[in-house]
C-alpha cells in the first residue's frame, strides 16, 4: 500500500485535515497559554502579565482558527474566498481590539495608582487616557476593517468631514460636554475621589468623570449626574483641595453675659481634646468673635479627617458642649422679651378722644 501524497486528496478531504490542524494548533496553543505561561505569570509579583495573557489567549487562539477557517474555504470554493477571509479577517480585528481596550483600561488604572514611577499617567489625568485609549482603539479598528472591504478612505474622510459640520450643528450640546470633560480633566478642579459642593449646594463625593458628564454621590447616597459643561462652568467648591484633605468645623458657642470668659475657653478646649472625631493636628483654637445681643460669641474651630464627617462631628461637638457647661455652670443664653404694661387713667383716655 503506496504512502498518500496531498494531490491524492479530495478538496473536502485537504479542507477537513487543514480544519484538523488549525484546531488541534489552537488547542495546542490555549494549552501552553494556560498551563505553562500562565504558571510562570502567576509567579511574578505583578498583576499585568496575568491580565495580559487573560485579554490575548481568546484573540490569538481565535487568530489561529480564522486562518485555518480561510485557508480550508480557499481550497474547496476558490472563488468565494475572498468574501469570507474579509469576514474573518474583521472578526479577528475585532477581538483584538477588544482585548486591547480591556488591557490599556487596566495598565492604564495600575499605571495610575502608581505616580511616583509613572507621573503622566495619575488618578486625575486617567480618564483622559481612558478616552484616547477607546478613540484610538475603536478607530483604529474600524480602519482596518475599511481597508480589508478595500474600502476607499480618502472619500470616507472627505464625507466625514460634510457629515461633521451637520453632527456638530445637531450635537453642540454633546460636544461641548465631551471638551469640557478633556478641559475639566487637564485643569483638574476636581478628580475622582474628592469631595466639592455645587452652586446649588448640593455636595458629594466624585465617582466618575465621563466623556459627558461627572457623576456624584451625595452623602444620602444618592448619584448626582451632571453635564460637564454645566459644571465646567460653574463655582465648584473643592473641599478636598488644599495641602491635606481635613476639614476645618466651625462650632458657633454662644455664652451669657458675666460668665468667665477663661473658663469658656477651656471648657471648649477640653470639650476638643476628648472628641475622637477631631483631629490633633492641626490643633484646634477657640475664638471670641463678638458681643452680641444677647451673648458673648465664641468659635471653636477644630479639623475633621474627611469633609464627610462634618455632620456627624458638629452633632457631637455640639452634644459635648451642652453637657459640659451644664456640668461647669456655663449658662447658654436665649432671648429674651420684657413686656411692661403701662396704665391709662379715664380722664386720660377721655381727653385723647
Amino acid at each position: 500500500m503506496g504512502v498518500l501524497e496531498w494531490s491524492d486528496f479530495q478538496p473536502y478531504q485537504k479542507a477537513l485535515l487543514v480544519l484538523d490542524a488549525a484546531l488541534a494548533m489552537t488547542l495546542l496553543v490555549r494549552m501552553l497559554i494556560t498551563r505553562i505561561v500562565s504558571r510562570f505569570a502567576s509567579k511574578t509579583k505583578t498583576e499585568m502579565d496575568d491580565r495580559l495573557i487573560s485579554a490575548f489567549q481568546h484573540p490569538v487562539a481565535w487568530a489561529i482558527l480564522a486562518y485555518g477557517i480561510w485557508t480550508a474555504a480557499k481550497i474547496v470554493w476558490p472563488d468565494t474566498s475572498w468574501a469570507l477571509r474579509v469576514a474573518l479577517y474583521s472578526s479577528v480585528i475585532i477581538m483584538w481590539g477588544i482585548a486591547i481596550l480591556r488591557f490599556g483600561s487596566f495598565f492604564i488604572d495600575t499605571v495610575s495608582e502608581m505616580p511616583h514611577r509613572y507621573q503622566l499617567i495619575t488618578p486625575r489625568t486617567k480618564p483622559l487616557y481612558h478616552m484616547l485609549l477607546k478613540f484610538i482603539a475603536i478607530m483604529g479598528a474600524l480602519y482596518l476593517v475599511l481597508v480589508a472591504w478595500q474600502q476607499d478612505i480618502t472619500a470616507w474622510l472627505a464625507s466625514a468631514g460634510v457629515a461633521g459640520i451637520a453632527i456638530g450643528f445637531a450635537a453642540k450640546d454633546t460636544l461641548a460636554n465631551f471638551f469640557s470633560g478633556i478641559f475639566i480633566i487637564a485643569d483638574a478642579p476636581y478628580k475622582i475621589g474628592d469631595y466639592i459642593v455645587l452652586d446649588n449646594g448640593d455636595r458629594g463625593r466624585i465617582t466618575d468623570i465621563g466623556v459627558r458628564s461627572t457623576r456624584m454621590m451625595t452623602r444620602d447616597d444618592v448619584e448626582i449626574i451632571i453635564p460637564n459643561a454645566i459644571i465646567g462652568n460653574s463655582t465648584i467648591i473643592n473641599q478636598s483641595g488644599g495641602p491635606y484633605e481635613k476639614y476645618r468645623l466651625r462650632v458657633p458657642v454662644g455664652v451669657a453675659y458675666g460668665s468667665d470668659v477663661d473658663q469658656v475657653r477651656a471648657v471648649l478646649m477640653r470639650v476638643a481634646d476628648e472628641e475622637p472625631l477631631v483631629m490633633p493636628d492641626p490643633v484646634h483654637r477657640v475664638r471670641f468673635r463678638a458681643f452680641g445681643n444677647s451673648s458673648l460669641d465664641f468659635e471653636l474651630l477644630v479639623w475633621v479627617e474627611t469633609p464627610e464627617l462634618r455632620g456627624l462631628a458638629l452633632d457631637r461637638m455640639l452634644t459635648s458642649i451642652y453637657k459640659a457647661f451644664a456640668a461647669e455652670g456655663v449658662e447658654i443664653p436665649f432671648p429674651k422679651r420684657d413686656v411692661y404694661l403701662h396704665h391709662v387713667d379715664d380722664d386720660t383716655q377721655s381727653n385723647t378722644e
